[in-house]
């Protein structure tokens, strides 16, 4: 490490008005343009409407003092004692629920985020985004009970204590279990006391800051920066209003693209399945864009390898789902006369350890690979008591030809299985039967021929043949029909006036086939590929 000062980016997240930028006043000894909802349209609404950066520093911990280099006089440590400093940068996002594109964009640059809690109130619905966020985006969180001065003098321990154990719940099932929570008054008396009022449990909130493991570093001062950082950067002669928000990178390390591959983990309080074909809002950094889904899994035979989530394989076979699979769901992929409409659901219950999805952007987004990417449902009634954020995964493949259907998509070997069902009518000889109810009278049937059949009785066969104009066809049993399975096609024929003398009557002109003694099923599967262009069927040797 080549400086003395360490940063750390702190998101400050959670529902509107629950004090979080009277918060990040109170932290901060150095503000930026952005800080502190300066921006005239934050100013006339009263509510934070992008990010807010500012910043407070103090004495590194002893335990992070070893990586740093030697000389007390190195860039970035304390002008006056030398000493070198941990700087911690907050990220105000705003709370507002139509805002969640920019929050979820503040989300993916913060090691550690502060959730703000309006004491009063508790968990509130974008506070539970905001946690969600949390859990796909950073490592590390602490809670800030904040407007503890609202509370009665005599009761205000109690309520903290009550407070704190039911956060402290909320968290039992998260990866932020055990995280600390701390009790503030960011702002005593509200937004119009006068600034003389002391914010209270600051300090002890620093103390907790401090103790962070997971930072990002950069030099001081700067004459390089490096992803993290806050920079601010001085232009003469130029109007900032033509300036967009965007991306700063090395060369090659992004890329312009239409589509891609990511792996997919549904957000359990996203209350509606993942449908192929569904569309979603997908957020790649600080943008936003719709796109269209379709769903895949591993062979069911796979269904239990390790997760690989830096690459994809496109030499393996993939199965397609018509939805994301859930546990409580049986395995998906397969159409079948009955149950066609059914699919979604894991073999036997069982659900695949990995799954992925090919995102199609309704335009191109510029992204490096292996990217966070959130997928939400943003049109959503913000006042609805759920969850907006429906998935979260990771950018593995991007597609950068626009003309990527037939460019491309033919290498990604997602398949359907297909199966069909049907009967055997009679015997042709000890070699042939005739079956149908398997085809629809106007199939062409020459596009089935030679595909294996399996009969009931045991027996494989192969499609030879049509067998008239009605759907019916002949099946060639290389092995020949076993004498047991001959009896149970043998038809039953109805006794006529010969009957004394033992003959069977023939069936009358016109009258309808007599039906074999017992029923066999015909049964044909096979594997078509979704992006096959000749749309062939294919069957395992």
């Amino acid at each position: 490490m080549a400086g003395r000062r360490v940063n750390v980016n702190v998101g400050v997240l959670g529902h509107i008005d629950s004090g979080k930028t009277a918060l990040a006043r109170a932290l901060s000894t150095t503000a930026s343009t952005a800080a502190f909802d300066k921006q005239p349209q934050s100013r006339e609404r009263g509510i934070t409407l992008d990010l807010g950066f500012s910043c407070f520093s103090v004495p590194l911990p002893a335990r992070l003092r070893a990586a740093l280099p030697a000389s007390p006089a190195a860039s970035g440590a304390d002008p006056e004692s030398g000493e070198p400093q941990l700087q911690v940068t907050l990220v105000d996002c705003p709370g507002h629920a139509s805002l969640i594109r920019t929050i979820i964009g503040g989300a993916q640059i913060i090691d550690l985020m502060m959730l703000v809690i309006d004491v009063t109130k508790g968990m509130q619905t974008q506070s539970a985004e905001c946690l969600v966020i949390g859990q796909i985006a950073c490592q590390k969180l602490i809670v800030v009970l904040n407007k503890t001065d609202l509370l009665a003098d005599g009761k205000r321990q109690a309520v903290i204590d009550k407070m704190t154990k039911k956060m402290q719940k909320t968290l039992e099932n998260t990866k932020f279990r055990g995280a600390p929570i701390i009790p503030v008054a960011a702002k005593p008396g509200g937004p119009e006391a006068p600034e003389t009022e002391a914010p209270q449990g600051i300090s002890e909130l620093i103390e907790v800051v401090k103790k962070v493991k997971s930072m990002q570093m950069f030099h001081m001062p700067v004459t390089s920066a490096m992803q993290g950082d806050r920079l601010g950067i001085c232009v003469t002669q130029f109007d900032p209003k033509l300036l967009e928000r965007g991306l700063v990178c090395a060369p090659e390390s992004l890329h312009t693209v239409h589509a891609a591959i990511i792996s997919v983990e549904k957000i359990p309080y996203f209350r509606a399945p993942l449908q192929t074909k569904a569309k979603f809002h997908i957020t790649v950094g600080h943008e936003t864009v719709m796109g269209r889904l379709m769903f895949f899994s591993p062979a069911p035979d796979s269904f239990d390898h390790e997760p690989v989530l830096d690459s994809f394989d496109f030499s393996r076979e993939y199965l397609f789902q018509e939805q994301y699979l859930e546990k409580d769901l049986a395995p998906v992929g397969t159409d079948s006369d009955e149950t066609d409409k059914k699919t979604g659901q894991a073999a036997e219950g069982r659900c695949p350890r990995q799954q992925w999805a090919l995102v199609e952007f309704e335009k191109p987004v510029t992204c490096p690979r292996l990217c966070l990417v959130i997928g939400s449902r943003l049109d959503a009634d913000i006042h609805a008591n759920m969850c907006r954020l429906a998935f979260h995964g990771v950018l593995l493949h991007g597609l950068e030809d626009k003309d990527y259907a037939e460019s491309f998509l033919p290498r990604l070997k997602v398949y359907k299985l297909k199966h069909k069902h049907g009967l055997v009518e009679r015997v042709m000889d000890d070699h042939s039967v005739i079956g149908r109810s398997l085809f629809k009278k106007e199939t062409n049937i020459q596009l089935f021929v030679g595909l294996k059949v399996n009969l009931s009785t045991g027996e494989l066969g192969v499609i030879d043949s049509a067998f008239g104009q009605s759907g019916k066809f002949k099946i060639h049993i290389p092995g020949g029909l076993s004498p047991e399975s001959k009896k149970m096609l043998t038809p039953t024929l109805r006794k006529r006036g010969r009957a004394g003398r033992g003959e069977a009557a023939k069936p009358e002109e016109g009258a309808e086939r007599p039906e074999p003694a017992q029923h066999v099923a015909v049964s044909l599967s096979f594997k078509r590929y979704v992006f096959d262009t000749h749309k062939r069927m294919v069957q395992s040797p």
